[in-house]
């Protein structure tokens, strides 16, 4: 039986390894899991572990707070170490971070075949440091486990096809966590009652892109638009620390009371009861979709091209009048959310039912 080193450091990839372990335990197939720290504050990376009942990280790097390359290096080296202890099978990265590019970089070095999940999502914006990540982790990969179609075809057009991998649809780990956890947040969560929100009179939004938070004019038009739709709507905004230090740093003012970052229940149940969502963020993107509600994606891309082209999320780019238009039209789409682009919520039994056959 194989044994299996799990790479985690943000809070998406807490999430999809919830659903990972469920699945490798369920075959008897040991897991390791390294979590690098990348993520650190309360909410949004210990609540994880204990409140999804994700095993106790065997080893955790408290690597954060860094540049990219500063981080990217030491995460490299202390995972190194960690590959030398533990002498793993194979080593599994999530999406597109510092974490994922560190763990498959030093894999790759000491020859540990690599599986790579969400591998061949692409927003076609390399000054994104996400797409570089992910970009050079699906290159070195071994296993690359696709989300959907779309991911499919772009390592094919990248001649993937020609290299020594292995390309599998697996469907979408999110849409897994999501069925599974939503039968029981409401147990779990009082977010909504605690902040005495009305079912569809809020919007919920999060702003942590550095292409959105680190361009001053950039963010103070994001700014503007959510104290204008704060007119209109209560505006739920779980804001990242990084980002609430750069808004005082330059002295914006928000209309409406942010909150500090939360849970995936409260997410879960916050997602239920809201009208729609504005996000830069990639995961809740897709999790808007589970949940039926639209997206407005205030960015100039998104990994998530099915979901605009089946009009249930809308890229907006960061222009106030545009974000508003998008917002003031909304009511006129009555689009059915029937359409199933990421599977059947079975994808970690078939990331297992793989991994379980590697020596």
């Amino acid at each position: 039986m194989p044994k299996i080193l799990t790479i985690v450091g943000a809070r998406p990839q807490f999430v999809k390894a919830a659903a990972l372990s469920r699945a490798l335990k369920k075959h008897g197939i040991e897991e390791v899991l390294v979590h690098t720290g990348q993520h650190f504050d309360e909410n949004m990376a210990e609540i994880f572990f204990r409140q999804m009942e994700i095993p106790q990280p065997k080893y955790n790097l408290g690597i954060n707070s860094l540049s990219h390359g500063a981080m990217t290096g030491r995460m490299l080296e202390e995972i190194e170490k960690v590959i030398v202890e533990e002498k793993p099978s194979v080593l599994v990265v999530f999406g597109d971070t510092n974490s994922t590019l560190a763990g498959a970089l030093a894999a790759s070095k000491l020859h540990i075949p690599v599986a790579h999940i969400e591998a061949g999502l692409r927003s076609f914006n390399m000054k994104m440091p996400e797409e570089v990540n992910r970009i050079l982790t699906d290159r070195i990969s071994k296993y690359l486990f696709c989300p959907n179609e779309n991911a499919i075809d772009n390592l094919k057009s990248e001649g993937f096809e020609n290299f020594d991998c292995h390309i599998i649809n697996c469907g979408d780990v999110m849409y897994d966590v999501a069925l599974y956890y939503s039968k029981v947040s409401a147990e779990h969560s009082t977010i909504v009652s605690d902040l005495k929100l009305g079912p569809g009179k809020f919007l919920l939004t999060t702003l942590h892109r550095q292409e959105n938070t680190d361009d001053p004019a950039i963010l103070a038009s994001l700014i503007f638009t959510l104290n204008k739709l704060s007119e209109r709507y209560n505006i739920v905004l779980p804001i990242h620390p990084r980002t609430r230090k750069i808004i005082e740093s330059r002295g914006l003012k928000l209309n409406f009371n942010p909150i500090d970052p939360v849970g995936y229940f409260d997410m879960i149940e916050l997602l239920k009861h809201c009208a729609f969502v504005i996000s830069d963020s990639g995961g809740l993107q897709k999790e808007a979709f589970f949940f039926e509600k639209h997206c407005l994606v205030i960015r100039n891309e998104t990994e998530w091209t099915e979901l605009v082209e089946m009009g249930f999320n809308f890229l907006t780019g960061t222009e106030s009048a545009k974000i508003l238009e998008t917002v003031n039209n909304l009511g006129r789409h009555n689009v059915k959310f029937d359409k199933k682009p990421y599977g059947d919520g079975n994808a970690a039994e078939k990331i297992a039912l793989v991994l379980k056959n590697i020596n």
